[in-house]
């Protein structure tokens, strides 16, 4: 029996089939390499009729731009919006007859760049030609026009009638993989050909999204493993659902979701599903903001504590080293929980500290009805200031120093914390949903809910971070409090893999890279790099948090709230793991004692194996 990819999923997604479907195949492994690859022989298919018919300022691909750089003007379907707006939100137009010229111009002459795809079979030919007059009558409009014809038609007659744009792809086909194709080759993650299939440009420019074949990886063994231990573990309610992310050599090539927000399965997981990342926030936030600077020389991992932030210069932290501290080798507290400070013997809130409506003094919004007074994370840092260190230097993982860098950062760039991440690192890599304190950008059905507090804010929480700290701090901090979907998350780590670039633009230094991502006291049987986690340094199948098979260069970091990152350099590996495990409760460990994510990290690497 052989079956192939679409098949496969439609088996797999059917319990009964699926147990037919297991006792048919005698020999799981053989079998897997036997499947047909129809889906990548389409990619490639398709891949081959996509040209450049015209690139005269170099328009394609775009490079060192941000979401506002950009608009899309379409008739009456938007196909090519969804997979542009995997690289970068952009601002839509429909033409019609009736638009009115003078806006448009207006709207048009505030875009760096312009994408208008036309379907020659299907969309209006008088409205074509209105909207190609319309361009061809601003040379500024035109020059900046990137025009993409969908189209069967012979080469010459196209250039015939469209040779004044500077700017033409010719797409063969009209499908959603080819639009896909297309947004891919206009980023730069695909090569650019010309009509001779001369290859004009290399394609590794940004993230592309391709077959697990495409680059060395068994399709269906990946598919049919995942799918099993995601399934089981929601049915054994690890969690109510997971979405996965695997990136190989630059693409990405499995992006699947499972299951629903929460156990009454009303909302199914969606691939553009924003989480809370948790701890990930710790190598997401402050950390490439650190190495930015440490590449600027602007910022010593030797110096100590209190050198960067001297209202800790009496403190019995001022001399640790910034080294030991990323290193969790400093001896700090694990963590502090502030959230009982602020509550009496009797269970109420102490005075002073919450009103159940926001006023410019009580301006935290922690819930619905509780505000936290605006000053109250100055006793947060009394309580960090105050705590103990150990005198023995080993490794002890503590987020205390995490709720302080943000102000470190936000002193040495001279700017608002959130603004300067944003600026600098989210927007031109299109990572736009990257966020603190999400409600303010996106409804809730768009965000994952985490845990029903009963001890704290007694609420559902949805749309605010987990972590009682960072609420606590209005919701921005480097120990938690970052939001994002997958495919934003996967931008910023194929940034680290790359060395420190994206886009055509270089964001950090490939030595800090390389120094922040290392073994930094493996003599002290510390794993840890520079606030990224690493591999044990003796795996442990019970202990490790990763793949047996992850090498000692791969480095990322793990999520309270069910999720995880890695990172591996070795073999150009990104893996996104996205859960809420803690819904309802916290005390939920079965994504532990499963060892869910472990298992599909190394399913990754066997899938490698069994593809090459």
């Amino acid at each position: 029996m052989q079956l192939n990819h679409i098949q496969y999923k439609f088996y797999m997604k059917n319990e009964k089939s699926l147990f037919i479907f297991i006792g048919l195949m005698t020999n799981l492994t053989i079998c897997f390499s036997q499947f047909p690859t129809d889906e990548t022989l389409v990619f490639r298919q398709a891949s081959e009729e996509i040209f450049v018919l015209n690139n005269e300022f170099q328009n394609i691909p775009l490079v060192s731009i941000q979401s506002k750089d950009i608009g899309l003007i379409s008739f009456n379907e938007m196909s090519l919006v969804e997979p542009i707006e995997k690289y970068f939100k952009v601002d839509k137009v429909i033409f019609s007859k009736e638009i009115n010229t003078n806006d448009l111009r207006s709207w048009m002459n505030q875009k760096k760049h312009l994408i208008i795809p036309i379907d020659i079979g299907k969309n209006d030919q008088l409205e074509r030609e209105k909207l190609l007059t319309f361009l061809k009558s601003d040379l500024k409009i035109l020059n900046k026009t990137i025009l993409v014809l969908f189209s069967k038609n012979t080469i010459p007659n196209l250039r015939q009638d469209h040779d004044d744009f500077p700017t033409i792809i010719l797409a063969k086909r009209v499908n959603k993989l080819t639009s896909s194709l297309v947004a891919q080759s206009i980023f730069g993650a695909l090569p650019l050909y010309n009509i001779n299939g001369e290859k004009l440009t290399d394609g590794d420019l940004r993230l592309g999204y391709s077959t697990p074949e495409m680059v060395g990886m068994n399709s269906v063994f990946l598919h049919s493993k995942i799918d099993s231990i995601a399934t089981n573990a929601i049915n054994e309610k690890a969690f109510p659902g997971v979405q996965i992310l695997v990136a190989k050599s630059g693409k990405v090539v499995f992006h699947e979701a499972y299951g629903f927000h929460t156990y009454e399965k009303v909302k199914p997981v969606q691939l553009n599903d924003i989480y809370d990342f948790a701890s990930v926030s710790k190598i997401t936030t402050a950390l490439p903001a650190l190495m930015k600077l440490h590449g600027e020389q602007k910022f010593d991992i030797d110096q100590p504590f209190q050198v960067y932030f001297p209202k800790f210069n009496k403190s019995n932290k001022a001399l640790l080293t910034y080294r030991e501290i990323l290193a969790h080798q400093a001896g700090l507290k694990p963590w502090i929980p502030y959230w009982k400070n602020t509550i009496k013997d009797d269970g109420k809130f102490k005075r002073k500290t919450f009103k159940n409506r926001y006023t410019k003094r009580y301006n935290v919004s922690i819930s619905d009805n509780l505000f936290l007074h605006r000053k109250y994370k100055y006793k947060m840092y009394k309580a960090i200031y105050e705590s103990e260190v150990s005198p023995e230097k080993k490794y002890k993982y503590s987020g205390l120093a995490f709720y302080l860098f943000p102000e470190v950062v936000s002193d040495l760039t001279n700017s608002d914390f959130e603004t300067h991440l944003k600026q600098t690192f989210y927007k031109p890599i299109g990572a736009n949903t990257l966020t603190y304190n999400p409600l303010r950008y996106f409804t809730k059905d768009r965000i994952v809910p985490t845990e029903l507090d009963t001890f704290f804010r007694n609420t559902q929480i949805h749309g605010r971070v987990h972590d009682e700290g960072a609420i606590m701090m209005g919701g921005v901090s480097s120990n938690a409090g970052l939001f994002g979907s997958a495919n934003d998350l996967v931008k910023l780590m194929q940034m680290y893999l790359n060395g420190g670039t994206y886009g055509g633009q270089r964001f950090i230094a490939e030595e800090s890279i390389n120094e922040f991502t290392k073994y930094q006291y493996p003599e002290n049987d510390n794993r840890r790099g520079l606030g990224f986690d690493k591999p044990l340094l003796e795996y442990h199948p019970q202990k490790s948090s990763v793949a047996k098979d992850a090498s000692p260069s791969s480095y990322g970091h793990s999520g309270y709230t069910g999720t995880f990152v890695w990172v591996d350099p070795e073999h150009e590996l990104i893996y996104i793991f996205f859960s809420n495990r803690v819904f309802p409760t916290r005390n939920n460990r079965k994504i532990y004692d499963l060892n869910i994510r472990p298992s599909i990290h190394q399913v990754i690497y066997d899938a490698i194996k069994i593809g090459n």
